[in-house]
């Protein structure tokens, strides 16, 4: 069985492989390994010190992951295809016995520009929960903050309860890449929040020490899973039928404050974003619907 250590040699033994025997270019190599080494890490982050160990679950779980985080759905793909090529190599070399990404299809290509709902849309969603029940408190508490802060659903998830400051309306995130970010919430999320800790969360804890600030109904700490139905399926119940994704709030928090005049700056550091070009999508979007509306409402459009 190989240890860390021997995946090391793994990774390197495959991109000689590559250079040597299949020929490929020094850069088609550098993306190649930029790839193994954000997998190592991925794996090391989830506890899997072992390649060997890896499952297809795991490997859907990176998937999502990254997803979720934004990354460029065409990166995700050269990503699977890589993980395809290195088990495929693996295994013929009897490196290990099986290879999980082989049941797995290659994630689709989404549009370059994200579908966002309108801001009636939103309110429609955030009036959708029950709010007379413990649950429905909680979906309301969850979509105000999502809205309020554009976190990500694996940073809500996520959150500790003791990163929430309702005094000072801040929230402190850890997003992807365990950098951290100062994150203000309005006065409406701040309510439901307040009624959340107050009236639901102690239902849902039943006096167990839980970190997490948001409760699944059976007393744990959410999954993304879990969420993301529970997002789905309000949304249809508020008679939205546009194609939502994990980011479908954070993609409405974005483009609604640049509609309302927030400068690109900002927005990036309220997202997180590394890369200021990651968050001019949302530009291109705000220009796009100002084109639709004006060709519906000008007299000469």
């Amino acid at each position: 069985m190989p240890n860390n250590s021997q995946s090391f040699h793994h990774i390197h033994d495959f991109l000689v492989f590559l250079s040597v025997s299949e020929g490929l270019s020094h850069n088609t190599i550098s993306a190649y390994k930029t790839d193994l080494q954000l997998y190592q890490t991925w794996l090391s982050d989830n506890k899997l010190h072992r390649f060997d160990l890896v499952e297809r679950s795991h490997i859907e779980n990176l998937m999502y992951d990254l997803q979720e985080s934004g990354r460029m759905a065409k990166s995700n793909a050269r990503l699977l295809s890589t993980l395809k090529r290195f088990y495929q190599w693996a295994v013929v070399n009897s490196l290990f016995a099986s290879d999980p990404t082989a049941l797995l299809k290659s994630p689709k290509v989404p549009q370059s520009i994200p579908t966002v709902i309108t801001e009636q849309q939103v309110e429609s969603l955030l009036e959708a929960p029950d709010t007379t029940t413990v649950l429905g408190i909680r979906d309301r508490a969850i979509l105000e903050l999502m809205y309020a802060s554009g976190l990500r659903v694996s940073e809500v998830v996520d959150l500790p309860f003791e990163q929430l400051n309702l005094s000072a309306g801040l929230v402190q995130v850890t997003g992807k890449g365990s950098k951290e970010r100062i994150v203000p919430i309005g006065e409406v999320a701040i309510e439901w929040l307040e009624r959340y800790i107050k009236e639901s969360r102690p239902v849902l804890v039943k006096q167990r020490w839980i970190p997490s600030l948001f409760i699944s109904r059976i007393g744990r700490t959410m999954t993304r899973q879990t969420l993301w139905h529970r997002v789905k399926n309000l949304a249809y119940d508020a008679g939205i039928r546009s194609k939502l994704s994990p980011h479908t709030l954070r993609h409405a928090f974005a483009t609604h404050l640049i509609n309302h005049g927030a400068d690109l700056r900002t927005v990036q550091l309220l997202l997180g974003h590394s890369d200021l070009s990651t968050t001019q999508i949302y530009t291109h979007v705000a220009k796009e619907r100002l084109h639709k509306l004006h060709q519906q409402h000008h007299p000469r459009g």
